[in-house]
């Protein structure tokens, strides 16, 4: 497993909820590239909460929906936008858990449209919440000009997902 650099990480103006760390407010996932999949280990906090210790469902669907994005990022080498989302809460996520780990995959691209699979574990590997991601994606044309993406690499030495 590898460490997906962020390449935007230094870019002025970059703020992202999902990745950003610079974004005080937001949930700083970190990507690796394990075989076909991206993962992420990411540490539920009680400020994500809806109901008490249970990690807010929409705050789930953003961390769904970001770690899809990076699926087209580093497997695609390009940007796009989620067209379509369908969720399913299988089992609450407790904000007292020491990590949760989400997973994603691709499953079927057709020219522009690429469809991710996605879910959530709790610490104990329960799955408790997957997605089904439905990406448009833009020509490499657009990402370059208008985005500055010129790529999304990975660090060279091999590592394991952090603790946290």
């Amino acid at each position: 497993m590898k460490k997906i650099i962020n390449p935007w990480s230094h870019k002025e103006g970059y703020c992202c909820f999902g990745c950003s760390p610079r974004n005080d407010a937001g949930v700083k996932m970190v990507f690796y590239e394990d075989g076909e999949n991206i993962v992420s280990r990411w540490k539920p906090e009680a400020k994500y909460q809806g109901w008490i210790n249970t990690l807010h469902g929409g705050i789930q669907a953003v961390l769904l929906d970001e770690i899809c994005a990076w699926v087209v990022l580093r497997k695609l080498q390009i940007t796009g936008v989620t067209s379509k989302m369908e969720t399913r809460y299988l089992k609450p996520i407790s904000t007292t858990d020491p990590f949760i780990t989400l997973q994603a995959h691709i499953v079927e691209q057709m020219r522009n449209i690429v469809t991710i699979a996605a879910t959530i574990e709790n610490c104990k590997g329960e799955l408790c919440t997957k997605a089904t991601c439905t990406y448009f994606t833009f020509s490499p044309e657009k990402v370059k000009a208008e985005m500055q993406f010129l790529g999304c690499e990975t660090e060279e030495e091999e590592t394991t997902l952090p603790s946290l």
